[in-house]
């Protein structure tokens, strides 16, 4: 097997160190032991984006926000089946994470950072969200590895009942809270229906091919 290449570290505010390796053409981001994402694994992070934008047809000029970039696997999707006149905030709390993306790994990009629809905002999501009263036709949430947070202790708030309502209140009229996870969480499903949200909880494969490790997205709609 061909050997992984260090290509980098990022510290996480108040967590961790991530970090970037290569091996052949295929980027792992690393928390400790744990791969958080991989070029080879996009499918569940591609549905996040396709399964939200399906919920929310008709709507004219949609505003979505986008907590974490990641690979770019959830924006690129977004991107290419948003009308025009779509806007979406993208939202990241580690520069690093954006540094990459315009360096080693700026083929898979694809220039998806530079798309005339896309606002991006350094900082933290939470504090995009509760700024964000009745802005956004949906909230897409893949931050950490889902509400059970490996990286940050501070992004359980995002998760909690408090959380969840300042979601909700971020959303316009039927909007999305779209929430990905590496598993599912009977608690979290509880929480969003009794913070007043209509839950559908799906099951994708991680990969395109409709194999790998199972995912959960969670798609809950404002009443």
């Amino acid at each position: 097997m061909t050997p992984r290449e260090y290509l980098g570290s990022a510290a996480i505010p108040g967590g961790e160190e991530l970090k970037l390796y290569r091996r052949g053409g295929d980027y792992m981001i690393v928390l400790d032991r744990n791969e958080l994402m991989s070029s080879r694994m996009s499918g569940s992070e591609k549905a996040l984006a396709v399964m939200t934008i399906e919920r929310l047809a008709g709507r004219k000029a949609p505003h979505l926000l986008i907590g974490g970039y990641g690979m770019g696997f959830t924006l690129r999707a977004a991107l290419a089946i948003l009308p025009a006149d779509a806007r979406i905030t993208l939202v990241e709390l580690v520069p690093e994470i954006i540094a990459w993306a315009r360096g080693p790994m700026v083929e898979l990009a694809a220039g998806c950072l530079d798309d005339p629809r896309v606002e991006l905002v350094m900082g933290d999501v939470a504090s995009a969200i509760a700024d964000g009263r009745g802005n956004y036709d949906a909230i897409l949430l893949d931050v950490d590895n889902g509400p059970d947070g490996l990286t940050m202790a501070a992004n359980d708030r995002l998760y909690s009942a408090q959380g969840l309502a300042v979601a909700r209140d971020a959303l316009r009229p039927g909007g999305i809270l779209a929430v990905w996870s590496a598993g599912s969480d009977d608690a979290f499903t509880r929480r969003l229906r009794n913070a007043a949200f209509a839950v559908d909880e799906v099951v994708v494969k991680a990969r395109d091919n409709g194999k790998g490790p199972r995912h959960v997205i969670w798609f809950a709609a404002k009443r």
